[in-house]
């Protein structure tokens, strides 16, 4: 699942509370779903684009493939932060890799999650990027910037 990870990636900080753990007292899988989800929105306007902008357009970014790969159990109380590229990509398909960092600097997981342009009021994929949208995705190709 490796990548082109040179760039400096967009940061998402978290922190594993009780409501996302199993019972076990580890991050439920799902929860990095739910993550993954708002580490993208957050990049994409730092990027410069509201996702609630894309969505009043009658777009979105659907998820149209998902893989996780788990490293280590991500415990109650543990600080995290979720490491985001946007990987190379053509055609219609936008690639994001992100991994999830422990405090230790050690990856607890890596994920990478495909989306595609959707106009949900047609249903179909939409090959022709608003302008807005391709900005955005050439600053998160590009990185955030260095502060």
């Amino acid at each position: 699942m490796a990548g082109d990870v040179t760039r400096l990636p967009w940061v998402c900080r978290k922190q594993v509370l009780p409501q996302d753990t199993d019972h076990a007292g580890v991050l439920w899988h799902g929860s990095y779903v739910a993550w993954l989800e708002e580490a993208r929105v957050l990049a994409l306007a730092e990027a410069g684009l509201a996702y609630a902008e894309l969505s009043a357009q009658g777009l979105e970014l659907m998820v149209v493939d998902l893989q996780i790969r788990y490293l280590q159990a991500l415990a109650h109380g543990e600080a995290v932060e979720l490491h985001s590229w946007l990987q190379p990509h053509s055609g219609v398909r936008l690639p994001l890799l992100t991994r999830f960092i422990q405090g230790d600097g050690a990856v607890a997981a890596e994920a990478v999650v495909t989306l595609a342009l959707v106009d949900r009021r047609r249903g179909r994929l939409q090959r022709q990027r608003p302008p807005e949208l391709e900005a955005a995705l050439k600053q998160l190709a590009a990185g955030p910037v260095a502060g």
